[in-house]
């Protein structure tokens, strides 16, 4: 059975029922939960005790770190000086858990801009070629679609979920060639995006059931509810 992790990262988290009207199935088969920081509270909000919590805690109270330890939940503290994010941390002690899917929340929104496109960037982490990552809020599906060295072949991301909501392509640090498209009303048939051009932006589900296949590169998909 796939490891399906959960990390939970300091950011705006939704509520549990907007995200299961929102995403129906998101939580399915979880097994591992990875906070970071503060997420550990919002886990919790969620429903979900954390397996772990990672991080330098600057976001906890010594009170949340004391009833944490009391619940025989595990941490992981590291440094203020650091070269990782708390996320990226809890990215990779979900990997090295032995995750085999991954479900990213509350690592998007809030004041710092430059935080959630960090998370945005973790996608991309080396590690995670072979892994299907997602990240999710009240509003947003965020997939990294690869090919490549690292995904040889051409990949192919199944899009599932209501008529009339949009659906964006962003090439992903440069030029995506080969991109097909199907169930979406602006169609592309083995054509290249971009980086710059904002051509993939906006595009509409025409049904329950969309695609999309890219030759090469990284191409960022984002669902918007």
């Amino acid at each position: 059975m796939t490891r399906h992790a959960l990390v939970v990262a300091d950011g705006d988290v939704a509520e549990r029922r907007t995200l299961d009207a929102r995403w129906a199935g998101w939580a399915d088969g979880i097994d591992l939960v990875v906070a970071a920081d503060a997420g550990a509270l919002r886990a919790e909000s969620l429903g979900f005790r954390p397996d772990l919590v990672v991080g330098d805690a600057d976001s906890l109270t010594e009170a949340d770190v004391a009833r944490l330890r009391a619940a025989g939940i595990e941490l992981e503290l590291a440094s203020t000086d650091k070269d990782e994010s708390d996320t990226e941390l809890a990215v990779r002690a979900a990997l090295s858990r032995g995750a085999q899917r991954l479900t990213i929340v509350g690592a998007l929104g809030g004041r710092r801009f430059d935080h959630a496109l960090a998370n945005v960037s973790l996608l991309a982490l080396p590690e995670l070629a072979a892994v299907p990552s997602v990240l999710l809020d009240a509003s947003s599906r965020i997939t990294l679609l690869r090919s490549g060295p690292a995904s040889p072949g051409e990949a192919q991301l199944d899009l599932h979920g209501p008529a009339g909501e949009t659906v964006t392509l962003l090439p992903w640090g440069g030029d995506v060639r080969g991109v097909t498209t199907t169930g979406l009303r602006y169609a592309l048939d083995d054509e290249t995006l971009r980086g710059g051009p904002s051509r993939g932006l906006s595009n509409v589900r025409l049904d329950g059931d969309a695609s999309v296949t890219s030759a090469d590169d990284a191409l960022l998909v984002i669902e918007v509810a």
